[in-house]
């Protein structure tokens, strides 16, 4: 029993490791597990109550909102928000504009981007869904709430995710390496499962939606006919596995290796992924396991965001695939 580190106890011992720590950022990544304890359940419970399905409304996205989207979203708000002070803006998928808690009795000095359930578009299929989130300081600097939140993602203080699949698991790095924890649901506790989380440096597994094929750019069709070549020396062809879920996918490269591409296209030159709380929190996460992510051109890290629903290509995962991707991409294979 004492091998058993509770996710509360090591984001403890990841604090004390950071003299001058307060304490708050601690309480912040608490107060999220315990969101993404809520929503678990929920999700498993999601046929038996009434809670497949739409809410008849869009997001400002244009996409359909599911009644676990808005549950995901309203349960994160509640509990963040909850009265500790330390937060000044929420940012989610869900709202057009950014969450102000500059209301609260201290003025907060951390900023929350997430996507509250990505991939809920596969959710009546009961299909391994997640949070993601990203944490951020705010700028003392500056007074605009719309600015606040657009931040390079190589300032993230901490980001990470929840995946409620086959068993529920909070993945997260304060940029000390990545650290994942499986749900127990017989104490209700998150248990430390995987310390130091690595991906391999390549992978047999490449995931893209190839309905998209004939609106891909030359580079990337090129990219992944070459993956599907026989060539037993160089380790080709590579497996297909695409599940259209971005954390599902994300989460089982990063345990296996392999390489996520959603580039941009011809209709959509930007890409379909967020920025700030999809492509960021994923990027510092891979960047910290030993990976690699870039939209083909640039280190997603480095981009500087305009909008808060700023989209972007994503190529994400092992360093040596990603690599080569960004090679095809440019031209230079």
């Amino acid at each position: 029993m004492s091998n058993i580190i509770t996710i509360d106890r090591h984001i403890i011992d990841m604090e004390r490791k950071h003299p001058g720590a307060t304490g708050e950022l601690s309480g912040l990544l608490t107060d999220i597990a315990l969101a993404g304890k809520i929503i678990s359940r929920e999700v498993n419970r999601a046929g038996l109550e009434n809670l497949i399905g739409v809410t008849g409304k869009e997001n400002i996205h244009g996409e359909a909102i599911k009644k676990l989207d808005k549950f995901s979203h309203d349960t994160l708000v509640k509990i963040i928000a909850g009265g500790r002070g330390e937060i000044y803006l929420l940012v989610s998928e869900e709202v057009e504009h950014p969450i102000s808690l500059r209301g609260q009795s201290q003025e907060g000095k951390y900023i929350v981007n997430f996507d509250p359930l990505d991939g809920s578009s596969n959710i009546d299929a009961n299909v391994s869904v997640g949070t993601i989130f990203s944490i951020l300081h705010k700028d003392s600097g500056t007074g605009d709430e719309m600015q606040a939140c657009m931040q390079k993602g190589s300032l993230q203080v901490a980001a990470g995710y929840i995946i409620y699949g086959s068993s529920t698991m909070f993945v997260y790095t304060v940029g000390n390496g990545v650290h994942g924890f499986t749900l127990d649901s017989n104490v209700g506790e998150f248990i430390l499962t995987h310390p130091y989380m690595k991906i391999p440096d390549r992978g047999k597994i490449y995931s893209a939606n190839e309905g998209n094929y004939l609106k891909w750019d030359h580079g990337v069709r090129r990219y992944i006919d070459y993956l599907k070549e026989i060539n037993k020396e160089d380790r080709r062809p590579y497996t297909s596995r695409y599940i259209g879920s971005l954390v599902a996918d994300f989460h089982r490269n990063l345990l296996y290796g392999g390489i996520f591409l959603y580039p941009g296209d011809k209709i959509s030159p930007s890409g379909k992924l967020r920025l700030l709380y999809e492509a960021n929190p994923l990027s510092f996460v891979i960047e910290q396991a030993g990976g690699m992510s870039s939209d083909g051109h640039r280190r997603i890290l480095d981009i500087e965001p305009t909008s808060p629903h700023q989209r972007t290509p994503l190529i994400i995962g092992s360093r040596y695939d990603v690599e080569l991707a960004c090679e095809f991409i440019q031209g230079k294979r």
